[in-house]
């Protein structure tokens, strides 16, 4: 199996590159930095790509069975209006940069493309409970996941079957919410956002990398909701972590009004509340190895 990344230099991708290397699949990747163009190793290879002005290699293509698409700017920044077109832009411009040059390349070997979406998509309720086919977000982040989910649809065209999974709260000790939530608990200075009732559909690192991986090789097709079989609410998410670590919840919660004074518009992420399903991608064969939060902390944490 050979299979080209996008955004493989992030939490999700990397995993990704680590789970192919022991398995003997060969990775090509995509990178907008020169220094890492080239030969990684015997099984992982780089090459230069830009999206905002549509420059890529074309040899990135060679010998490819499928795209992993994981590229787009953190949404984890102030959104100022620049930024919220940097969000955008970013998902929308590579998908077409892809797109453009498979049309260029005349390439007949890929077959699929797994791309990231996000549970954003879903309205935020701390009563529902979202499957694939749930309501549709009309915020600020809701549109911008239809967008980036519109703009792969268009691989269809190509003849090249489409997966998109909606990723939940990426649970890492490298990177992601993770390591902040652990510091301020280290450091007695963490607190919930509002009372902290706000449901979070959370998934292992490794888990999603499995399932771009799994879906690749059973060459699933449609939209998965790329999340851990039991949401929790945010408080018993930090109280998981303050209890791995052995350390007490001494503050009270947050009130929104303040997080937006320091975050602006983006604070809403903080309080957003998606409680979500992930019964379609077990129905398709796909098994979890962190199932509950104590498991998953733990294996991050010990």
């Amino acid at each position: 199996m050979r299979i080209l990344i996008t955004g493989a230099t992030g939490l999700i991708g990397s995993e990704i590159i680590r789970l192919s290397i022991e398995r003997g699949w060969e990775v090509h990747f995509l990178s907008r930095q020169r220094k890492r163009v080239g030969e990684e190793n015997t099984r992982v290879h780089g090459f230069y790509w830009n999206p905002a002005t549509g420059e890529i290699d074309l040899r990135c293509f060679e010998g490819v069975d499928a795209i992993i698409n994981l590229a787009g700017n953190n949404v984890a920044r102030r959104w100022t209006e620049r930024y919220k077109e940097a969000i955008l832009e970013s998902r929308i411009n590579s998908l077409r940069t892809l797109r453009h040059a498979l049309k260029r390349s005349g390439n007949k070997t890929i077959s699929h493309i797994v791309s990231a979406s996000a549970i954003g998509i879903y309205p935020s309720s701390l009563t529902e409970l979202y499957s694939e086919d749930g309501p549709l977000a009309q915020d600020f982040l809701g549109q911008v996941v239809q967008q980036w989910e519109r703009e792969v649809d268009t691989f269809s065209a190509l003849g090249i079957s489409v997966t998109k999974l909606r990723i939940g709260l990426v649970l890492s000790n490298e990177a992601g919410a993770l390591p902040p939530m652990i510091k301020s608990v280290k450091t007695l200075t963490a607190a919930t956002f509002g009372n902290g009732k706000q449901w979070q559909s959370w998934i292992h690192c490794e888990d999603v990398a499995q399932m771009f991986m799994f879906c690749v090789e059973k060459k699933c097709k449609g939209v998965f909701n790329a999340v851990a079989p039991n949401p929790i609410i945010q408080k018993k998410l930090l109280k998981e972590v303050a209890r791995t670590l052995r350390r007490p919840i001494l503050l009270p919660g947050i009130p929104r009004f303040f997080m937006k004074i320091i975050l602006g518009e983006m604070a809403t992420l903080l309080y957003s509340s998606q409680r979500v399903s992930c019964k379609k991608i077990e129905t398709h064969g796909f098994s979890f190895s962190h199932t509950s939060i104590n498991s998953a902390i733990e294996s991050l944490l010990t």
